[in-house]
């Protein structure tokens, strides 16, 4: 049976940088399904790599087909920006394993709809601290920092992943990045284990 492997973390957790090594990986043949959201580009981002960027109208005109499987909608200081998954033919079970990167919350969504026994959660984590430095250095290399955005986003995550959600959402295990190469390591051997079941 196919699996969705999600990673997940706080913001600055290392998770993109995680998730793409692994996707990478030839042994582990993993497909993927690019994320949607409303929110402005980034420098260095591409359409359709990090993320399908579309319009407010666009996303609506997805749910009215039903074909939005999750999605998260957050306030900031810049408005309201969504991201979401979409029932778009990237993710045919039963032919591959899957790699996605979403939030608990969006985790607990993809996993109601696709089943406990294939959706498989990977949670990273770092010190608080290093999070927040690292936030704040991503956000200086931008052509307009928004450093309301970033405390907005660290206090938020602080809330979405409370210990209490974790719990609800049967989030066990945790993969610290205290080194980056031990946490992919690690990640790697466990979904190993998972398709040997398969």
């Amino acid at each position: 049976m196919s699996k969705i492997f999600v990673i997940m973390g706080k913001s600055a957790t290392g998770k993109d940088t995680v998730y793409q090594r692994i996707i990478e990986s030839k042994e582990l043949m993993l497909k993927t399904a690019v994320g949607y959201t409303t929110r402005p580009i980034r420098k260095g981002e591409r359409n359709g790599v990090e993320y399908r960027f579309v319009t407010v109208e666009e996303m609506k005109n997805l749910k009215e087909k039903g074909l939005i499987i999750e999605h998260r909608s957050y306030q900031t200081v810049h408005g309201e920006w969504n991201y979401f998954t979409v029932n778009d033919d990237q993710i045919t079970l039963g032919t591959n394993d899957y790699l996605l990167i979403s939030t608990l919350e969006g985790f607990v969504q993809i996993r109601k709809y696709f089943g406990d026994d294939v959706v498989i959660p990977f949670y990273i984590e770092v010190a608080d601290d290093i999070r927040l430095e690292r936030s704040i250095i991503r956000e200086r290399k931008q052509e307009e920092p928004k450093y309301a955005e970033v405390c907005r986003r660290y206090l938020a995550d602080e809330e979405d992943f409370s210990e209490e959600k974790l719990k609800e959402a049967n989030v066990i295990k945790r993969y610290k990045n205290n080194d980056l190469t031990d946490c992919i390591n690690e990640i790697i051997k466990d979904i190993k284990s998972y398709q040997k079941l398969s």
